[in-house]
């Protein structure tokens, strides 16, 4: 252990001495790297450490910064020399997209860079394997979540928790005229939710209170501090930092911990409550694999994890910014509202959310609009298992990371025309000339990989739209949310393993006539 020790901080100190006597005699290239000339968008790269000072000075932009470096080039792609001389391919190419999902799918895998990064919060779950790990949770998973009983249980989970927790605080904000965090309150409900679909479990976490929940807060702190291991300038920061178990690393034991013995205690419940049962009665997802039969604790764990993570964070953005877009585009407002007063919500109807929900077709049209521009995952990364071509003539090594990034295909002028900085929902809809309704017209999962595409499209994606729509028909018939940003300001969009927006969503409730 002490020679571990000694070695690791010799190697610690040798890094920072070379770094540093580097930084020195090279100051000048430097500088003038970091502000390039505006003929050219590409970053400069430098021996041993590529474009890592570029990337460093932008990453507080970066998914802007990317957008417009890979939509400036002629193939829509970019190779970004990392240190050490690893590369990374960025591109918005459709045809790249493909290829990387669907057409050479065995040879762009998760990998183990990114399973290395995210493995003490996710484990081996979905999100995180590859080969015959994926597909065996895949097809488990797939087949729990296509059960119209599963369906009608997440239903009944967000309605309960609009009508009960949701509306109510709404309410209790116009009496106070109080300023909320739309994000935060989206956050919490989106968490209440999938805690209960995956886990059967409530954790209370939008109760007028906004208390909070332990699980909650270790939640979003692993969640936060995992995503920064992508962003060290090698791996070996963060492995350094667990190895002697202090700064974010400490932080990431301790919030995982937490995790795992909540889902522990829960399993151990859920088991108790099957065995005294003859039959399941309840369909969230845990209850669901243990009664088919898979019992291990860390096998189940890390699959309810991984859903949990898609399930909370994916909603609660998308909706966040669809809320602040409506707000600043009242003609688009009014058409979802006029969808809604038409479609007659029935406060004690027999019939199932989703069908409630399923013909609002304009509202499903703003949604996927403001996701084109405000994606939940911005961009998403895959490993090259072996030498490839893309489809573009981009030649990819073994090992590099290739990236598709669907927060610059959807500010592509070759995808989406010359209009595409607008907030147009028309542009996924055709009138029918006679009946005058609106059908939807879906883009193809490659040039909108808002949900990924391929083998590894989003199970939950039909169940996401569902609790947005779902939430959108519950609120805007009441209340009209109207952002609090000082004048000539738009909020930022960042992202870490999903998009937020920075700093919060402040806005003001305000009943409507």
């Amino acid at each position: 252990m002490l020679a571990d020790l000694e070695l690791s901080t010799s190697l610690l100190y040798g890094l920072i001495t070379f770094i540093t006597l580097y930084l020195i005699k090279n100051f000048t290239s430097i500088y003038k790297g970091l502000f390039p000339s505006k003929a050219s968008k590409l970053p400069r790269s430098f021996p041993i450490f590529g474009s890592y000072f570029s990337i460093l000075k932008n990453m507080h932009h970066f998914n802007n910064w990317s957008s417009d470096i890979v939509n400036s080039q002629p193939s829509n792609t970019v190779v970004f020399r990392r240190v050490l001389g690893q590369r990374q391919v960025f591109t918005s190419n459709p045809a790249n997209v493909q290829h990387m999902l669907k057409t050479k799918f065995n040879v762009y895998q998760k990998g183990s860079f990114g399973a290395k990064v995210l493995f003490d919060f996710l484990g081996h779950g979905i999100f995180n394997v590859d080969g015959e790990s994926w597909k065996f949770q895949r097809q488990l998973a797939s087949h729990e979540f296509n059960t119209k009983s599963l369906r009608k249980f997440v239903g009944t989970v967000v309605d309960t928790e609009l009508k009960e927790r949701l509306i109510p605080i709404l309410n209790n904000s116009v009496g106070n005229q109080d300023i909320l965090d739309f994000q935060d309150i989206l956050q919490r409900f989106a968490f209440d939710n999938i805690c209960c679909i995956a886990f059967g479990y409530d954790p209370e976490y939008l109760l007028p209170s906004l208390p909070e929940a332990k699980f909650a807060v270790a939640f979003e702190n692993a969640t936060f501090i995992s995503s920064k291991r992508f962003r060290k300038i090698l791996p070996l920061v963060w492995k350094i930092q667990k190895f002697f178990n202090f700064g974010l690393e400490k932080e990431l034991k301790e919030s995982v911990q937490v995790i795992r013995d909540f889902a522990r205690e829960v399993m151990r419940e859920k088991k108790e409550e099957l065995q005294a049962k003859s039959e399941l009665q309840t369909v969230d997802l845990l209850s669901r694999f243990l009664s088919s039969g898979h019992s291990d604790e860390v096998f189940v764990t890390d699959i309810v994890i991984s859903f949990i993570l898609a399930g909370r964070d994916t909603t609660s953005a998308a909706l966040t910014w669809f809320f602040y877009l409506i707000a600043t585009h009242p003609n688009v407002e009014s058409q979802i509202l006029a969808e809604i007063n038409e479609r007659k919500f029935e406060e004690n109807s027999e019939m199932s959310v989703y069908d409630e929900v399923k013909d609002m077709i304009y509202t499903h049209a703003a949604l996927c609009e403001s996701m084109r521009l405000y994606p939940p995952v911005p961009t998403d990364g895959k490993q090259a298992t072996e030498d490839d071509v893309l489809p573009d003539g981009t030649v990819v090594y073994k090992g590099d990371r290739v990236v598709y990034h669907p927060y610059a295909m959807g500010r592509s002028e070759k995808l989406w025309g010359k209009d595409w900085a607008e907030f147009r929902p028309e542009r996924w809809l055709e009138k029918d000339g006679v009946t005058g309704k609106w059908s939807f017209i879906a883009r193809d999962q490659y040039t909108y990989p808002v949900f990924q595409a391929g083998p590894r499209v989003c199970l939950g994606k039909e169940m996401a739209f569902l609790q947005m729509k779902r939430l959108v028909a519950g609120v805007l018939p009441e209340f009209r949310v109207v952002p609090v940003i000082e004048k000539g300001k738009e909020p930022v969009f960042v992202s870490y393993l999903t998009a937020k927006m920075q700093g919060g969503f402040p806005v003001r409730i305000q009943q409507r006539a």
